[in-house]
């Protein structure tokens, strides 16, 4: 099982605003390319987020569908991708100091992807939710009620030499 974390310059109310919003999951989600349906009651237990991944002309159709939810602090989907298989997905928000902590836990619970070997199959994961988590964090601080403090985004341009406030 791959497990991340990454720290968050917003609140855990801010995060889970994106994670409601079923039509952003491509925006977060590393493989997935598209939405085509949500169900009116995302994120409630049992709803689905009709979704393809992959890229363009090869495209697969396929769903997600929430197992468990506790806003802002809890999300447990069953994400589908065919033929690769399913996993089970697991985001948990905690609050810490003037922002929150953002773990997401990914194991493949059925198809073919059960059985690459768990350390080939972690570091796979643990790359991919980087870069999940690293968007997730993009979105969520950038649509945050703004402070004064800076956001990741910000920190990482200015740590890289770009200027955050040019065009």
């Amino acid at each position: 099982m791959s497990r991340n974390t990454r720290m968050l310059r917003c609140t855990p109310e801010e995060v889970f605003r994106v994670l409601a919003d079923g039509w952003l999951y491509p925006s977060w989600v590393v493989g997935a390319s598209r939405m085509r349906e949500v169900d009116d009651t995302w994120p409630a237990p049992g709803a689905q987020l009709h979704h393809s991944f992959g890229v363009w002309p090869a495209l697969i159709d396929d769903r997600t569908v929430v197992e468990a939810s506790v806003p802002p602090r809890h999300l447990v989907m069953r994400a589908r991708g065919w033929p690769i298989g399913e996993a089970r997905v697991t985001i948990d928000v905690k609050e810490r100091g003037d922002g929150c902590v953002v773990r997401i836990q990914e194991e493949a619970v059925a198809g073919p992807g059960r059985y690459v070997p768990a350390p080939i199959m972690d570091v796979l994961l643990h790359w991919r939710n980087t870069e999940t988590l690293h968007r997730l964090a993009y979105l969520a601080e950038g649509m945050a009620v703004r402070s004064q403090r800076v956001t990741t985004a910000e920190q990482e341009m200015t740590a890289s030499g770009e200027d955050a406030n040019s065009t």
